[in-house]
């Protein structure tokens, strides 16, 4: 006796594509966050990871594609900014 329905291809398909658009999103949320974060701390390494999040996300084709788009964004800010500031100290690494 089976107390569930069986699975068809078609419902099945939906439910492994919900979960990965569901966690592009997350990535999404991730990358803007840790591109905003980096403008203020340990932007040689959140910088980095918001691009690449950025990018994943976008990839798997999530539906916050603005907020993916500004994670990639902040996450080349941080690196421009670490850049100018190192620059401007003429040291490896800078600090407020």
């Amino acid at each position: 006796m089976h107390l569930t329905a069986p699975a068809t291809a078609r419902g099945t398909a939906r439910a492994t594509a919900r979960p990965r658009v569901r966690d592009a999103d997350g990535m999404a949320v991730a990358s803007f966050i840790l591109g905003l974060l980096g403008l203020l701390v340990l932007n040689l390494f959140l910088g980095p990871v918001a691009v690449v999040l950025a990018a994943v996300a976008l990839r798997r084709g999530t539906t916050r594609r603005g907020r993916a788009w500004l994670g990639m964004a902040l996450g080349v800010a941080d690196l421009v900014v670490l850049v100018t500031v190192m620059e401007m100290s003429g040291t490896i690494s800078w600090s407020l």
